[in-house]
C-alpha cells in the first residue's frame, strides 16, 4: 500500500511541504535502528533478576551477540583494560556461590560473566593496544607516538597512575552497563553483581597470575516464574529530580 501525504485544502503545508514531511519521516524510519518505545519498553522490562530458571539457556546465537557486544563496549582512550571471564564449569560456579553472599544466581543462571580489570597498567599494555590500532587501521606505529605519550603521561607516569586500578574499574562498569542494555534488548534477563568477595574470586578463577582482579559480575539467563521481583514496579526518581539543565 503506497503512503500518500494528507494535504488539506487551504493547508499552509501545501503539496510540496507534505512531500518533504513524508520524505523526512520515511528517511527517519529507514535510518533509525530501533524505535523509541521499544527501547524504553525493554529498559522498563529489565530488572536485577533474583531467581533464574535453571532449565532455560541462552541460545548460542544470542550468546555470540552478547559476547560481541561486550567486546564492542566503549572505554576511555579505547584502551579496554579488562578481561571478560565466562565461567562455564558448573563446579567452579558452585565454588563461587559461598563467596557471593550465597546468591544462587551465580550457579543457576544460563551464563555467568566476571569482568576483571588489568591491574597496574604499564607501558607494555599501552603498546599492546597501539599495535592493535596499527593493525586494524593500517597505520604505522610511529604515527601513534603522540597518542602513546598522552596515555603514558596520564595513566603510567602521571598522577592518575597512583589510582589507575580505580580508573580501570570505572571502565569495567561501562562494559557492564552495555551488557545489561544489550541483554534487555534481546529479551534476556540479567543481574549485575557486586555482592561477592573479590580476593576469593581472584583465587578461585586464577586471576592473579594473569595480573587481573575481579571487579564486577553479571548473571544472565531467563527469570524464574516464581521471582517476585519480576512484577514489582520499577522505582526511579522523577526525571525533573535527577536531570539538571545548565
Amino acid at each position: 500500500m503506497a503512503l500518500r501525504p494528507r494535504v488539506h485544502a487551504g493547508s499552509r503545508l501545501g503539496a510540496t511541504g507534505g512531500m518533504c514531511y513524508l520524505a523526512r519521516h520515511l528517511l527517519n524510519m529507514q535510518t533509525k535502528p530501533i524505535d523509541n518505545e521499544t527501547l524504553l519498553r525493554q529498559l522498563r522490562w529489565r530488572y536485577a533478576t533474583k531467581q533464574f530458571d535453571a532449565r532455560r539457556t541462552i541460545s548460542p546465537a544470542d550468546w555470540q551477540t552478547l559476547a560481541a557486544a561486550l567486546v564492542l563496549s566503549p572505554s576511555s582512550y579505547g584502551l579496554q583494560p579488562w578481561k571478560f571471564i565466562v565461567v562455564t564449569d558448573p563446579a567452579v560456579r558452585e565454588k563461587l556461590v559461598p563467596v557471593s553472599w550465597g546468591q544462587r544466581q551465580v550457579a543457576e543462571a544460563s551464563h555467568f560473566v566476571v569482568i576483571a580489570i588489568k591491574k597496574q597498567l604499564s607501558a607494555a599494555d599501552l603498546d599492546t593496544y597501539l599495535r592493535r590500532v596499527a593493525e586494524v587501521r593500517g597505520v604505522p606505529m610511529d604515527s601513534l607516538a603522540t597518542y602513546r605519550g598522552m596515555m603514558m603521561g596520564d595513566l603510567v607516569e602521571g598522577p592518575r597512575s597512583l589510582c589507575v586500578n580505580a580508573w580501570a574499574a570505572r571502565q569495567a562498569y561501562i562494559a557492564l552497563g552495555n551488557l545489561l542494555t544489550c541483554a534487555a534488548l534481546l529479551g534476556i534477563d540479567a543481574c549485575p553483581m557486586e555482592g561477592f568477595e573479590p580476593p576469593q574470586y581472584d583465587q578461585i578463577l586464577g586471576l592473579p597470575q594473569h595480573g587481573l582482579a575481579a571487579t564486577v559480575a553479571c548473571a544472565l539467563g531467563y527469570r524464574a516464574a516464581g521471582d517476585k521481583y519480576a512484577a514489582a514496579p520499577k522505582v526511579r526518581f522523577k526525571p525533573e529530580d535527577v536531570i539538571l539543565r545548565v
